[in-house]
């Protein structure tokens, strides 16, 4: 692992294998984010067996890239696993495969199966997921659209297992615990006499121009409606930071914050009336939680949702943004059926699902474990 969203979406496998006397979990962290992986290391007391520690200022994705591999395939002969699993599509997704397929080990692919249909977009994740998919000998894809993705392209039927997503796993853990955001840096927002727009807005094919379109909408829509607060946790990419603090620094009810732990985001996405984000997990995470989701992208990998009525994708021009975002906050019924739809990713046992799958592939078990296919309810 090497970002937030791979850590928090293998923290589950991860407690599931440990508790399991037939698999044991080598963890290893390239420190592709360095901050943000040890928040949700500590959350989900996850300690890494190996840090490789790549991240650098100004870094590059070839420098990202070229960093992990090296390291992972250090790892890789230090450790000699039976198979190696990496998650999404990150740069640490693609340099973990190629690792593990240089070493020529089983490499298992969780959340296989995403295309956007454009390699351009999301920017690089879409080629990593493919080049991912090359190299994987295991595929966990999170729905039957991304295993029928998979068939397509001409992957072993048998070798694909319809689990879930492991982020349902980690919210609905997550949200056990009974999180608040009292004692937390985001405990003024409980306090905010109106309605709450989260916002969060990081990919690179939306830096420059696209971004300023979707900040000039957040700036227009908190002028038309003077009861809308926006909260707009600010990812730590210099050039985000900046860009949103020069265009929406100023304005009164839209504030903008340091990211927030995942424990602190957990009833931060449940105190919003609505999401903007460009975020692939948020458009799984949100409508788990009831919340509506506009995806500020011209494509996106999860139309599931989309196809549920739970996510809207909005695009990154001005003008469609407020268009949808009004319509969520002025009619109660577009509301009331966004926000009633649940969540078509997973139910909450995507770890078990994954794990079985693994003690069948590895030999473990005598059968495979097709009862186990995770289904979403109609």
């Amino acid at each position: 692992m090497g970002t937030r969203p791979e850590a928090i979406k293998l923290a589950p496998i991860y407690e599931e294998m440990s508790a399991r006397e037939t698999l044991e979990p080598v963890l290893i962290a390239t420190g592709q984010h360095r901050e943000m992986l040890g928040q949700v290391c500590e959350i989900f007391r996850m300690e890494p067996d190996m840090s490789l520690d790549i991240m650098s200022h100004g870094q590059t994705l070839g420098d990202v890239t070229s960093r992990a591999l090296s390291g992972l395939e250090t790892a890789l002969a230090e450790c000699s696993p039976e198979a190696v699993l990496v998650q999404g599509d990150t740069a640490t997704t693609f340099a973990g495969a190629m690792a593990g397929f240089y070493h020529q080990l089983r490499v298992g692919h969780v959340e296989a199966g995403l295309r956007s249909g454009n390699k351009y977009s999301p920017f690089p994740e879409e080629v990593f997921r493919r080049v991912t998919t090359v190299v994987a000998n295991i595929h966990f894809a999170a729905t039957e659209r991304a295993r029928e993705n998979l068939l397509r392209e001409h992957i072993d039927e048998d070798a694909v297992f319809v689990t879930g997503n492991t982020v349902i796993d980690a919210l609905l853990a997550t949200h056990e615990r009974n999180p608040s955001l009292d004692g937390t840096p985001f405990e003024w927002v409980d306090e905010i006499d109106g309605r709450v727009m989260l916002v969060t807005a990081h990919r690179r094919e939306n830096l420059g121009v696209p971004f300023t379109r979707i900040c000039t909408a957040i700036a227009e829509l908190v002028k038309q409606f003077e009861n809308l607060h926006v909260v707009f946790p600010m990812h730590l990419n210099p050039r985000v930071r900046r860009a949103a603090t020069e265009l929406l620094g100023e304005l009164d009810r839209v504030h903008l914050c340091e990211p927030a732990d995942y424990v602190t985001f957990v009833p931060l996405m449940g105190r919003a009336d609505l999401i903007l984000t460009d975020s692939g997990g948020i458009q799984e995470e949100g409508p788990a939680l009831g919340v509506p989701v506009l995806v500020a992208r011209d494509t996106t990998e999860r139309p599931e949702g989309i196809e549920a009525g739970v996510v809207k994708l909005v695009g990154t021009q001005t003008a469609e943004i407020v268009e949808a975002a009004s319509e969520l906050l002025t009619s109660a019924t577009v509301y009331a059926r966004m926000a009633s739809g649940g969540s078509p990713y997973g139910d909450g046992r995507a770890s078990q699902r994954i794990c079985d799958a693994l003690e069948y592939v590895l030999g473990l078990r005598s059968s495979r474990p097709d009862d186990f296919i995770y289904q979403p309810e109609r």
